[in-house]
């Protein structure tokens, strides 16, 4: 069964949810886990392609956005595509993707900003609902 993992901050600042996502993806890529980033959003997934170049000076997570081949890329960062099972999914979108049971991991990052906490507290009721494996880490 899936492993759901909610990662909370407590900061209302967008680009610290962003960074977050990017150390949860170069995290999973140095322990050679393939990862997917859904955002749900084209622009949102532009923005994570420029910041995992630079979230960190010494950092380096190869990447793509929507790519016509995702087996080349230890990393994808999709809005529309609908991945092939990878060992982590990091989800940014509002709502639960349907293919998230493809997925050996799904991380939520979840910060303070009321519509973000809103939809993040929707999502924790559905896993909760269908019985997965909640698990919570609070970040400051």
């Amino acid at each position: 069964m899936t492993r759901i993992d909610f990662y909370i901050l407590q900061t209302d600042q967008p680009l610290e949810r962003l960074r977050t996502a990017c150390r949860i993806a170069e995290k999973a890529f140095l322990l050679d886990h393939d990862v997917h980033i859904h955002t749900g959003d084209p622009a949102l997934s532009q923005r994570l392609d420029e910041l995992l170049w630079t979230f960190r000076d010494r950092s380096f997570v190869p990447h793509e956005v929507e790519p016509e081949d995702p087996d080349h890329w230890p990393v994808t960062i999709g809005h529309e595509m609908e991945p092939a099972p990878r060992a982590v999914l990091i989800n940014l979108a509002a709502d639960v993707p349907a293919f998230f049971g493809r997925f050996e991991r799904v991380a939520e990052v979840v910060d303070a900003q009321p519509e973000v906490k809103t939809a993040g507290r929707a999502r924790y009721r559905f896993y909760r609902e269908r019985g997965y494996p909640l698990h919570h880490h609070e970040l400051k």
